[in-house]
C-alpha cells in the first residue's frame, strides 16, 4: 500500500484513470505508482515504459495485472 507523510501534497481524485487495469509489456499510461491487483506488489513506472511483466514473489498462477494508484503530476 503507497503511504504518505503529508497530506497536503496529495489529493484524492475519482478519475476513471484510477479503475483501469493494465498488462504487462504494455506501455504505462501515466507516470506513477501500480499496484499488481493479484499480490498487492507495488511499482514505480514512467509514462510510456512498458510495465514490468515480472516482478518478486509474484504466485504462479494469477496473471499479472497492474492498476494505478497514485498518479505523478
Amino acid at each position: 500500500m503507497a503511504i504518505y507523510k503529508q497530506a497536503e501534497v496529495v489529493r484524492q481524485n475519482q478519475s476513471p484513470a484510477f479503475d483501469a487495469i493494465h498488462a504487462p509489456r504494455t506501455p504505462t499510461p501515466f507516470s506513477g505508482i501500480y499496484r499488481c491487483e493479484a499480490c498487492g506488489f507495488e511499482i514505480v513506472s514512467s509514462e510510456d515504459h512498458p510495465l514490468p511483466a515480472l516482478h518478486r514473489q509474484h504466485p504462479a498462477n494469477l496473471p499479472i495485472q497492474w492498476r494505478l494508484v497514485v498518479y505523478a503530476n
